[in-house]
């Protein structure tokens, strides 16, 4: 997956000053030819709306005019690991699967190769070490598992060049994320593909796609039409789908046309982990509901499951020094929060667990997707959002700087009780 192990860190590129109304920026940076078109969403507990707006164009290729519009069908990337959460919840709750129980039985492949603890490149084959502690749906809930995506982790790249194979390539999640661990599971914090072990979990486990647990227990009792696995087999979606651009590799404009990049790499499972794709509209319909706790999705244990911070504080902290290890990964994970913020995991994703004056309240949940899209869930403050767009780097900084000012901007609007536009 080139683009993450190969892209230079983007700077900023996008007026940020707080003098600038947040959709002022919005406009300066399609004027700019930095961002093609975006959806953005925002809305409280009790079901308004705060904001709701698109603008610019759904894709760049030749010839293409469409209007990047609120039901414009996006690939959401990590946005989808929020969905499968809930799914496996739900299958906890119906007793198909349980969280501290070990996921070999149905999931051999999970582990298989032990922990990589190092390379011998004279033999040019990795050192190895049998982990110790099972697997469980827990820990690949919370990315405790050992598992790290081999596009971002070195030795993996050296794993994966040994065996003739590219980083997360092939049709299935067995053929991406069969990997070896790199570290004891239980013990430490890595990023990883995970979610689409536990994806092809319930599957296992249901006898279904995770497509269509998905549409049985999440889309159809919220209404749900516009999220998906497979957009181009949808004939209602065709015509809606937005393509991917890009900047430079420094995050220089013009934006230019990258339909032809398969951001998959030849998966056609259902990914649990990166590979829905869904409009705004319906994505923050979702959202608004989990953050009402709508007792059509999961009852009232489940919500505190979800939501409660997983991590002991030696995992934390290896959390907190992984968002810190690198700019790339304060880039590509660290969702344009302050890093000496602490943070920590919850099943619903990263959790601040400080206030962000302006911006959002301690205990807020937040994540994103690669093509530079964030979504999250302020509790206190009563307010959830969504911001939606198609752009390459990955988590452009530039980008995200626009994000933060329309939380920022939302947030004022929550707490003020400004009146609903």
């Amino acid at each position: 997956m080139a683009f993450y192990s190969e892209t230079k860190v983007a700077p900023r590129h996008v007026t940020s000053e707080a003098s600038v109304p947040f959709d002022q920026a919005y406009k300066e940076a399609i004027e700019k030819k930095i961002l093609p078109g975006y959806a953005l969403i925002a809305g409280g507990r009790d079901g308004n709306i705060l904001y709701s707006k698109a603008d610019g164009v759904a894709s760049l290729k030749e010839g293409e005019t469409q209007p990047f519009k609120l039901d414009t069908i996006c690939w959401i990337a990590s946005m989808t690991k929020l969905l499968t959460s809930v799914a496996c919840l739900q299958a906890v709750e119906a007793g198909l699967l349980e969280l501290e129980k070990p996921v070999t039985e149905t999931l051999p492949e999970v582990g298989k190769y032990g922990i990589l603890t190092g390379w011998n490149d004279e033999k040019n084959e990795g050192i190895y070490e049998q982990h110790k502690t099972p697997v469980t749906l827990r820990m690949l809930l919370c990315h405790t598992s050992g598992y790290e995506y081999d596009w971002f982790s070195p030795l993996l790249a050296k794993w994966r060049a040994s065996r003739n194979e590219q980083p997360w390539t092939g049709p299935t999640v067995e053929d991406k994320t069969t990997l070896p661990l790199l570290f004891e599971p239980g013990t430490s914090f890595r990023y990883g593909g995970s979610p689409d072990w536990t994806g092809k979990l319930i599957e296992r486990v249901t006898g279904k796609s995770l497509e269509e647990f998905m549409v049985e227990k999440i889309f159809e009792p919220l209404g749900i039409k516009d999220l998906t696995f497979y957009p181009k087999k949808r004939e209602d979606m065709k015509d809606r789908l937005a393509t991917l651009s890009t900047l430079s590799e420094t995050g220089e404009a013009p934006a230019k046309d990258a339909s032809d990049q398969d951001m998959l790499f030849g998966g056609t499972d259902c990914l649990g982990g990166g590979g829905g794709y869904g409009s705004a509209q319906d994505f923050f319909t979702f959202l608004q509901a989990v953050l009402r706790r709508d007792n059509r999705l999961l009852n009232s244990e489940s919500y505190d499951e979800l939501f409660r911070p997983q991590l002991n504080d030696e995992v934390k902290t290896a959390l907190n020094e992984y968002l810190r290890s690198s700019p790339a990964h304060a880039q590509f994970l660290g969702m344009s929060l302050p890093q000496e913020i602490e943070k920590t995991w919850s099943f619903a994703g990263l959790t601040v667990e400080q206030d962000l004056e302006g911006r959002m309240l301690a205990g807020t949940h937040t994540w994103g997707g690669v093509p530079s899209m964030t979504w999250y869930m302020d509790h206190k403050a009563g307010i959830c959002g969504v911001a939606f767009c198609q752009i390459m780097p990955p988590m452009f900084p530039g980008v995200l700087a626009l994000h933060e000012q329309f939380q920022r901007a939302m947030y004022a609007k929550a707490t003020k009780g400004e009146q609903r536009e």
